[in-house]
């Protein structure tokens, strides 16, 4: 019997459970696209502070761009005011979101410092109302991304559960990390097993998904309804295709083969000039073209060279020898 099963978000059919993390600064546009066409059935935006007087900022508007997107366009909001998240969520729904998702997992400094992100974990009754006001704000289904307490002392992510299905949350998502862990260790997933069990809405696990069989594991372990895959697709979006063919079938697909490898690199990269322009596209190549290089040959030497090239041209021209001479096997393994 296969392990993936349809989701059901609000009016939204989710064929394939194994969603793509929101990573401010890695889950743009293009990326998004990118990792839906290796397989991804469910993706979700960079958060999106909930405070909408600044979202005139070039980041915002670029993380609030779903031009071209199919449908479920998904959009992550952060605050700490209820009323705050309520009017963020109406005005992503009015720019073509159709799911509203709610960010109570990210550890950052900056977001907990606000008591936004996973330190509202310490104020149940705040997580309420901020669910409850966003939930009644507008016609599209809400959905949350908590993690599995505050700290070791103060895993509460069961009671946290129930209060996102009492107050209309569609789909949980758990990180299985306390907020003090941030992303050290290993994640844990009894807590997100416990709150599986705890509540009647789907639940997807995450954190340290990296493989097709580190997902069945989690599956197995959890009883989830799916996955969600984070830092596992960076320099690997076809993680999603390899691991929905393990669930389906049990077999280990091979690896991508380089000619694959090569449109998939350099059309991203091209995607990403187009979408930032020439100055921003170029240092977020350098950034994904460094997680490419870690399972390319030669690939650390590959990408520290990238990262010295000041322009898009220079970029993609060095891109475009490099796989040329791997096709020729003139690039070897360090």
């Amino acid at each position: 019997m296969s392990m993936l099963k349809p989701l059901q978000i609000g009016p939204y059919r989710i064929e394939t459970p194994i969603a793509l993390a929101p990573m401010a600064g890695v889950t743009d546009r293009p990326f998004r696209q990118l990792c839906r066409h290796w397989g991804a059935g469910h993706v979700v935006s960079e958060m999106v502070a909930s405070d909408v007087r600044l979202w005139q900022s070039r980041k915002s508007v670029t993380r609030l761009d779903y031009t071209g997107e199919p449908a479920p366009r998904t959009v992550q909001i952060v605050g700490y005011d209820p009323q705050m998240m309520a009017e963020a969520a109406r005005a992503c729904v009015a720019l073509g979101a159709q799911i509203v998702d709610i960010n109570m997992g990210c550890p950052a400094k900056k977001v907990c410092n606000r008591l936004a992100g996973s330190a509202l974990l310490q104020d149940e009754k705040l997580v309420a109302e901020i669910l409850t006001a966003v939930v009644q704000s507008v016609d599209a289904p809400v959905t949350l991304k908590t993690r599995t307490g505050w700290d070791h002392e103060h895993r509460n992510g069961v009671r946290i559960a129930r209060i996102a299905e009492d107050c209309g949350i569609r789909l949980l998502t758990l990180h299985g990390r306390t907020r003090a862990d941030k992303y050290s260790g290993d994640a844990e997933y009894d807590t997100i097993a416990a709150v599986k069990q705890s509540v009647h809405i789907p639940v997807l696990a995450n954190g340290d998904i990296d493989s097709p069989e580190k997902a069945e594991k989690v599956l197995v372990h959890t009883g989830c309804d799916g996955i969600m895959i984070g830092r596992g697709a960076h320099g690997r979006p076809w993680i999603f295709r390899d691991t929905k063919h393990f669930l389906l079938t049990r077999e280990i697909l091979p690896p991508p083969c380089a000619s694959e490898v090569a449109d998939t690199i350099l059309g991203h990269m091209e995607a990403l000039y187009a979408f930032y322009g020439e100055f921003q596209g170029l240092r977020f190549a350098r950034k994904h073209v460094s997680w490419y290089g870690q399972y390319l040959p030669d690939g650390v030497a590959m990408s520290r060279f990238f990262n010295k090239l000041e322009t898009s041209a220079q970029q993609l021209a060095f891109a475009r020898d490099y796989f040329g001479r791997l096709a020729n096997g003139e690039v070897r393994a360090a």
